[in-house]
């Protein structure tokens, strides 16, 4: 199956003929006909969580840019991108993006680090939000920032791009030797990840000074904190038993806590995993790659390697699990929760519906609004589970045109509290201060998830909008992108 048989989400008019496009895939995703704008619309209300006031219902999701300098300092594309996300009306802006809280915890050799030397340039990135967001929108009153903290795990990538130097918690049958040689991979010990929870709580305290409001404490897309979740098969403190799989969440709040007692706590969360997929080699030609299959995971049976995945039948995810976990948050005092789902290494088409696969994926399997949907069901699940907590849902990018008919009807029916957003604002980040105004969307800014900002990473580029953003089109390394996209064609 190629995306040539989906229905193109461009080709839709208008939000009835959305509409029927849902109901003819039988999906039952909310839209609204009418956009509302003003102080009274639905997207406009103020929510107050853990103690912060936030101005409205969009949020900006962690946007790694994989262009910031050697030392783990913001470089010039790493600070225009941060003031983009100020210009863009949300009042929520989760995480920035992924700061590492030591070197070797870092995804690429580009990313940012939280240190003594870079803290004053990441509070500069912090500044450079406010004031844009104060020139876009006339005050700065209830805007809340946090910074997103992370060690990569399985997907560390410190030193050199062509190097993985994997951390991980156990062994993993499917995913052991698919990023990197298996010699390169290293098994933490009990003592490494307790003076890890150290360096975190050491970051958290710079974020703290340099102003941020809350810190997310990463635990999705499969880095080292999402797989704290899955870690059934380990032995010692931090394995085994969910209470051992979240002493690492618990002895972080503990920690961040006793030394900053002012800063509130975020989860962003893989909700559910989904086994590692492939394109299908019999369905691959000349032109294009094949749709994504499940890896043979017939010798990996039960499937313990998972968190929020049917055991005995990894094809299915488990709400169960992810209940359990979202219990202990709320043991601690967390009720911000931004949901994600999956990992855009091994299941980008579930992590991030779209029509264009990066260079190292596969076609859809299945309809991107399908993959859509799914996002929007477990948020609203979960909601309903845990009506005191307030989530951020994910996956909205694929819906472009009718991106805020459906991000307003999901608050209004209480589905989740804030809408975030992803890719989009690299394509066209003044889209919710465009929304919240009554002003016409800008369609040919629309990110069209031709997957770009995911392949040029990929291939140690920086990431950006190259179809849509004339900074990165008119770059020396859109002309290296090209020449990747028709290589990995002809491969």
């Amino acid at each position: 199956m190629k995306f040539g048989d989906f229905v193109k989400v461009k080709s839709l008019s208008c939000p009835q003929g959305f509409k029927e496009n849902l109901e003819r895939l039988g999906l039952p995703m909310p839209c609204d006909d009418e956009l509302e704008s003003g102080d009274t619309a639905a997207m406009a209300q103020p929510l107050t969580v853990s103690g912060l006031k936030v101005g409205n219902r969009y949020a900006i999701h962690p946007m790694e840019g994989w262009d910031g300098l050697a030392d783990g300092n913001p470089s010039d594309n790493t600070r225009r991108r941060w003031t983009l996300f100020g210009r863009s009306g949300a009042k929520m802006i989760w995480g920035g993006e992924a700061v590492a809280v030591r070197h070797d915890g870092r995804a690429n050799p580009k990313q940012l680090v939280m240190n003594a030397q870079t803290q004053s340039g990441i509070a500069q990135l912090r500044e450079g939000l406010v004031q844009a967001h104060r020139e876009s929108m006339g005050s700065d009153k209830d805007l809340v920032i946090g910074l997103q903290l992370t060690h990569s795990g399985r997907f560390c990538k410190p030193n050199l791009e062509t190097r993985m130097e994997p951390r991980v918690l156990y062994k993993h049958p499917l995913l052991d030797g698919r990023f990197g040689p298996k010699e390169n991979i290293v098994v933490m010990s009990d003592g490494e990840i307790r003076q890890l929870i150290e360096d975190y709580v050491v970051a958290a305290k710079r974020a703290w000074d340099c102003g941020f409001q809350f810190v997310d404490l990463k635990h999705c897309h499969g880095y080292l904190g999402h797989e704290f979740l899955s870690a059934k098969t380990r032995e010692g403190d931090f394995g085994g038993s969910l209470h051992n799989r979240t002493r690492f969440v618990r002895e972080l709040a503990q920690g961040i806590r006793a030394e900053v007692p002012g800063m509130a706590l975020g989860v962003r969360l893989s909700a559910v995993d989904f086994l590692p997929y492939k394109a299908d080699p019999s369905l691959s030609d000349d032109e294009s790659l094949g749709p994504g299959i499940p890896v043979d995971y017939a010798n990996a049976l039960p499937y313990r390697y998972g968190f929020g995945v049917n055991e005995s039948n990894p094809l299915l995810y488990a709400l169960d699990e992810t209940a359990q976990f979202l219990k202990v948050l709320e043991s601690l005092d967390i009720s911000m929760v931004n949901v994600t789902v999956g990992s855009p290494y091994y299941t980008p088409h579930v992590t991030r519906p779209a029509l264009y696969p990066p260079s190292d994926g596969y076609q859809p399997p299945e309809d991107p609004l399908v993959g859509v949907m799914r996002h929007l069901e477990i948020v609203r699940d979960l909601k309903k589970m845990f009506p005191a907590m307030a989530f951020v849902g994910s996956g909205y990018t694929y819906l472009q045109e009718f991106l805020p008919h459906v991000a307003q009807a999901v608050v209004k029916q209480g589905w989740t509290d804030f809408v975030g957003l992803g890719r989009m604002v690299l394509a066209y980040p003044e889209l919710p201060a465009d929304v919240l105004a009554g002003r016409a969307m800008q369609r040919k800014r629309l990110c069209r998830t031709f997957s770009d900002c995911t392949t040029a990473p990929r291939n140690g580029l920086v990431s950006g909008c190259y179809p849509l953003d004339t900074h990165y089109k008119k770059s020396p390394q859109m002309a290296v992108l090209t020449q990747i996209k028709k290589a990995a064609k002809l491969s």
